[in-house]
């Protein structure tokens, strides 16, 4: 599993001319399921997103969590995270989940960020988006499993 964590200080997610979710400061996590991905590594990454200390304290240090100060999260399904660039020019998609399993996937793991207790909108799997996003900082972390 693969999740890009990108703090900002809003967010919009679009099918089309549609508004699928919106969200204010916080984070935006586009998250790639692998084959080899289990209900464990879900479990696991949920936490680590939830609790990542990504917002500054009074002295400007990263000692605060989306769960510390109550921010949203934004997720967005994003297979093309898990490209293979080692050989060629073409990406290769191979470890990525198949696309009914990695739904299933990826619904289990909005679901244990939900029971976080975090606020979590999100976009529609396996769908063309148009997304919006104010960064900040910008602080962005590559997170894996």
């Amino acid at each position: 599993m693969k999740v890009l964590a990108v703090r900002i200080s809003q967010g919009r997610v679009f099918k089309g001319e549609r508004e699928l979710a919106s969200i204010g400061k916080g984070l935006a996590i586009f998250v790639g399921i692998e084959r080899a991905d289990t209900s464990t590594s879900l479990a696991k990454m949920a936490s680590k997103v939830v609790n990542l200390r990504v917002f500054e304290d009074r002295e400007g240090k990263l000692n605060y969590s989306l769960k510390d100060k109550n921010y949203q999260l934004l997720c967005i399904s994003n297979f093309t995270l898990c490209a293979d660039t080692q050989r060629g020019r073409r990406p290769s998609f191979e470890e990525s989940m198949p696309g009914e399993q990695a739904s299933k996937y990826f619904e289990d793991f909005v679901s244990l960020l939900k029971r976080e207790n975090v606020d979590v909108k999100q976009g529609a799997f396996g769908e063309f988006m148009k997304i919006e996003l104010v960064l900040e900082g910008p602080v962005n972390i590559i997170l894996t499993t």
